[in-house]
């Protein structure tokens, strides 16, 4: 399948390798590329996942970078990680005909799952532009036909769950998505809706779940996102805890 040059109406840089889309995104703000831009490699030498982590790159996947030139007041910015998660899940199951719903939830801050197990992830990295505004790259990975074996968290791909899905098929419906979902929180003045639409498909709401952060870990009960995208954590005391960042592992999985 050759290459789309378009999707939804924003331009695609496709390469057959980048070290990150992420960072080659972000290398084009203030030069002669749009600021609206997809960048896409078939294979990433250097990809990242969240804090600095690296991000297995094999060839068959969908690495894939929106940049979007001021998307929102900056206030708003975060909030562009759920726009895009919904939007995720979303394409995926415009691709994968007969797929349940249920199948497939959404991991707090930004991982999709399907079956338990880790099919994509989103990075959102942003930089300011001399002017003041914000550009932001959301990267994301998809995991069309391979995925990495015995991570902490449990990994699958497309092609392994029975539903071949190319990644030139899954970019055209995730750039359609994102578009909707986009117009839909409409730089931020319509957060409630995502926030709505991600809470539907969460995955562990309401369970006991683990959450490590940088120095300790909490356990408690998945209670919400707040309407700043911050998870609220019911600690076993009853105390509630506000958290901007950390990773999730359910207690029943043994996480």
């Amino acid at each position: 399948m050759s290459h789309p040059t378009h999707v939804a109406g924003v331009p695609v840089l496709w390469f057959s390798a980048l070290a990150s889309t992420n960072a080659d995104a972000l290398a084009r703000v203030g030069g002669s590329s749009p600021g609206q831009l997809w960048i896409v490699a078939d294979r990433q030498n250097a990809g990242r996942g969240r804090r600095g982590r690296g991000w297995i790159s094999e060839p068959g996947n969908l690495y894939a970078t929106r940049l979007m030139l001021d998307p929102a007041p900056a206030r708003a910015v975060p909030e562009i990680c759920f726009v895009a998660a919904v939007a995720l899940h979303d394409a995926v199951l415009d691709c994968c005909a007969g797929l349940a719903p249920a199948r497939l939830q959404l991991k707090w801050p930004n991982d999709l799952l399907l079956d338990s197990a880790k099919l994509a992830g989103i990075l959102v990295e942003g930089i300011t532009v001399p002017s003041g505004r914000p550009a932001v790259a959301i990267g994301f990975g998809v995991n069309c036909c391979v995925h990495p074996p015995e991570l902490e968290f449990r990994a699958i791909d497309l092609l392994a769950a029975g539903l071949p899905v190319g990644p030139a098929t899954m970019l055209a419906a995730l750039g359609a998505a994102f578009e909707r979902r986009a117009a839909e929180w409409d730089r931020g003045r319509n957060f409630a809706a995502i926030r709505a639409a991600w809470l539907a498909r969460a995955s562990g709401l309401g369970s006991e779940i683990k959450v490590r952060l940088g120095d300790r870990t909490l356990d408690g009960t998945f209670e919400a996102i707040d309407g700043s995208g911050c998870l609220v954590l019911r600690r076993p005391d009853g105390a509630r805890e506000t958290i901007r960042a950390g990773d999730v592992f359910p207690i029943a999985a043994g996480g």
